[in-house]
């Protein structure tokens, strides 16, 4: 699921929380934020997902009352012989806990509960990657409740959550990546600011694989040109450096050179320290980023549509066909495990036959 709708029913949900549930949710966001330092999209997510778990479990923002204490089988409630709900499962019966005003509605927060609300989230559609997360969410919330003493035990820890496919990421081929370069410099040429500006963000952008919402959070001050790197702060509050080649180097020159003192005289105000400038002076928006790299790729006859990630997927998968070792890779994207790096091998593996028909005596 997802989209405005599904933001506009989170809100909806949120609204209609118990006050004191809804000041948990506050308390817990903060402590992402702020504590444990997660990135904005990450922050939002967690939140969206335990703002449908409260909802679930207070009923909050449904029609009908959520029904809780049900005893499941393969994730679903289970029926008597009857064919009707059990009438009562440990201390509780089902829809006992109603939109009760106060935390302790979380005391109907165990594992039956958990996998119940993961159920509900299956039948309205959910894939396995998107439970998956929200399974880690419910793992990180229960956790947090345990320790700061709203819950006695924590429920996620038995929690298993289902697999998640991994899905191989698109990349362009070395020739296509080089044909949206080569777009891009054209376009510079005509010494537009906005040229300038979207050029200098492609070959930054793959040059060094980095995410878009640190993209968009350098400044000026976070580029090393003479030891050609670039300073990012990534996932967590973590700073890392990572080094770009010379064609960035130039995109970049030219764009500080002429195209943003050009961007920032014509708006009057623009933000002072930021690299990368929206049309109105502010620092540039992640989604206008997103169009640039949609339409640069686009511009190129068969190349896979894409966005920022994609790109950055794309720098992973060739450096990895360069010669790069993983923990090298690891290190420059900011993976916090080598299991993330990781599936960028699958997509080296007819890299890989090449090197083996070429090199080992027996390959043939």
């Amino acid at each position: 699921m997802g989209g405005s709708k599904d933001r506009a029913d989170l809100r909806r949900v949120r609204e209609a929380l118990p006050p004191s549930v809804a000041d948990l949710l506050t308390r817990y966001e903060r402590h992402l934020r702020l504590e444990r330092g997660l990135s904005e999209h990450t922050v939002l997510a967690y939140v969206g997902d335990m703002t449908s778990l409260l909802g679930f479990l207070t009923g909050a923002g449904d029609d009908e009352p959520t029904r809780l204490g049900v005893a499941l089988k393969d994730g679903f409630p289970a029926l008597d012989s009857a064919g009707q709900e059990p009438p009562e499962v440990g201390n509780r019966r089902p829809g006992e806990c109603g939109a009760q005003d106060g935390p302790e509605v979380l005391a109907g927060l165990d594992i039956t509960a958990l996998r119940a609300w993961l159920a509900d989230q299956r039948a309205r559609g959910a894939g396995r990657t998107t439970l998956a997360r929200r399974s880690a969410a419910a793992r990180t919330f229960t956790a947090w409740a345990k320790r700061v003493g709203v819950l006695e035990s924590d429920p996620g820890a038995r929690l298993v959550a289902p697999r998640a496919h991994r899905v191989l990421p698109t990349v362009l081929a070395p020739a296509e990546a080089a044909e949206v370069m080569r777009a891009s410099a054209s376009g510079a040429a005509e010494a537009d600011p906005q040229g300038l500006r979207d050029h200098a963000i492609l070959e930054l952008l793959y040059a060094t694989g980095v995410r878009v919402s640190e993209l968009c959070g350098l400044d000026v001050a976070d580029v090393d040109f003479a030891a050609r790197v670039v300073r990012v702060l990534g996932k967590g509050g973590k700073e890392r450096v990572v080094p770009f080649g010379i064609p960035a180097e130039t995109a970049l020159k030219v764009w500080l050179g002429a195209g943003r003192p050009a961007l920032f005289s014509a708006v009057g105000k623009a933000d002072p320290v930021a690299l990368f400038l929206g049309i109105r002076g502010r620092r540039i928006d992640p989604r206008a980023v997103r169009r640039i790299v949609h339409d640069a790729v686009g511009s190129v006859p068969g190349a896979a549509d894409m966005g920022p990630h994609g790109l950055r997927h794309t720098a992973a998968t060739h450096l990895l066909e360069g010669g790069a070792d993983l923990r090298s890779v690891q290190e420059l994207l900011g993976h916090a495990t080598l299991a993330t790096t990781q599936l960028y091998t699958h997509v080296t593996v007819e890299w890989l036959k090449a090197i083996h028909d070429r090199a080992h005596p027996r390959a043939r």
